[in-house]
């Protein structure tokens, strides 16, 4: 199990990301755009947010730093834009923390299988900390 920070840009991921591998000297990462998102039936894609940033990761000094681009819709407010990931093979130890941190906080998106997961969720505690679960079976 894993804990991880997790930033969210307003449109801007992007030209983060590129800024902290220089900073770092990391290597490129990969990323992942919204438009690259598999949608279902009456799930289509905003046409502003598929360019957006869905997912990239870097290797800063040994630890995984995790980014993304908010929705166009909800602009994060910045200072309040880091979140924690906890990414675990253990689906059920997994799913007893997220729901305890759900008890006395609220869920902003339930714990659900997704196409990149068993497991995802986002919930933000009583404290305001929000913490992104997801499931990671090592198939990736």
């Amino acid at each position: 199990m894993t804990v991880n920070v997790y930033m969210i840009f307003n449109g801007n991921c992007e030209e983060a990301v590129a800024y902290y591998e220089t900073v770092f000297g990391t290597e490129p990462g990969e990323l992942s755009r919204f438009g690259d998102m598999p949608s279902g039936p009456g799930q289509e894609m905003p046409e502003e947010m598929k360019s957006r940033i869905m997912h990239a990761s870097l290797d800063i000094h040994g630890s995984t730093v995790m980014f993304s681009d908010g929705m166009s819709d909800a602009p994060v407010e910045i200072g309040k834009n880091i979140n924690v990931a906890v990414i675990s093979d253990d689906l059920h130890k997994m799913t007893e923390e997220f729901n305890q941190l759900a008890q006395d906080g609220k869920v902003q998106m339930a714990l659900q299988e997704t196409f990149w997961s068993l497991g995802y969720g986002i919930v933000k505690d009583k404290y305001g900390v929000v913490w992104m679960f997801s499931h990671d079976d090592g198939r990736q």
